[in-house]
């Protein structure tokens, strides 16, 4: 009877124990300059990775709850500091937060460009690192949103984008934030990266969602929904690869709905 006993307990405990997620692993690592936070799985080769990116004034820290999401879903997840955010400041984050809403144009523009092509060496670590696919998922919250659009259109390997309370257009229309007038680095910057204007480098047709909220006045949808309408016929029968998700009643701020998106975006392009 003991015996009996003792091996019902046994087969009772290895069953929870199967369904149980194995714990999640978290790497820190510099790739240049570049400061990275991992959120993984146990056993990294061979999985989809899905870089994430904090909202102005951020660190790669302030997204680790997003990350742990992504990495119960069998994605590698990574966060880096963008130029001049987290471990990369420069100065007091009041001051940067002072010095960048004075001349959005100014100097937020730089923060954009610069972030988005320093992406492609963080790709490279990973796949080299930690074994993931050549297919990656990228987005953000706002400016994380704002560059994962624009790193798209860098590198063809990011095939999903999940952007949130973010925009494709850096002219940003109709937003009530005083936009400030760009310097000729800046200037230079929007130029060759701004994502409105070029369409061409998103001929790899990527999938690309953006989750708005649908009363922002910080970050309008319209920019969204113009760039989506404008890329719609580059993509023909793919059309389907480019959502506007408007969240009714929702201003400039990141919700559960659209982290519930970004998870369902991701897994139904990447399929971890």
């Amino acid at each position: 009877m003991k015996t009996t006993l003792a091996a019902l307990l046994l087969t009772i405990l290895v069953a929870h124990a199967q369904e149980q997620p194995a714990a999640l692993q978290t790497i820190r690592a510099k790739v240049g300059e570049i400061p990275i936070l991992v959120i993984a799985p146990p056993e990294t080769k061979g999985r989809p990775l899905v870089i994430w990116i904090t909202g102005f004034s951020g660190q790669k820290e302030s997204v680790e709850g997003q990350l742990r999401e992504f990495a119960k879903k069998g994605f590698v997840a990574l966060s880096f500091d963008p130029f001049q955010h987290g471990e990369r400041r420069i100065e007091t984050k009041e001051e940067l937060v002072k010095r960048v809403r004075g001349n959005i144009r100014r100097f937020f523009w730089p923060i954009l460009a610069r972030s988005a092509e320093e992406t492609p060496d963080v790709i490279d670590w990973a796949i080299k690192t930690l074994g993931v696919r050549n297919e990656v998922g990228m987005g953000g919250i706002s400016m994380g949103g704002d560059i994962s659009v624009a790193a798209a259109s860098v590198d063809q390997r990011i095939v999903a984008v999940s952007a949130c309370v973010a925009t494709p257009d850096w002219m940003r229309p109709g937003s009530f934030e005083p936009p400030g007038e760009p310097d000729t680095a800046a200037l230079a910057d929007y130029d060759r990266r701004n994502p409105l204007t070029h369409l061409k480098l998103y001929a790899h047709r990527p999938a690309i969602a953006f989750q708005c909220g649908a009363v922002d006045k910080q970050v309008p949808p319209d920019g969204a929904t113009r760039f989506v309408a404008a890329l719609k016929p580059s993509y023909g029968d793919k059309a389907d690869r480019l959502v506007v998700n408007l969240e009714p009643e929702v201003p400039h701020r990141f919700t559960p709905l659209m982290l519930t998106n970004s998870v369902q975006w991701f897994t139904q392009h990447l399929k971890p």
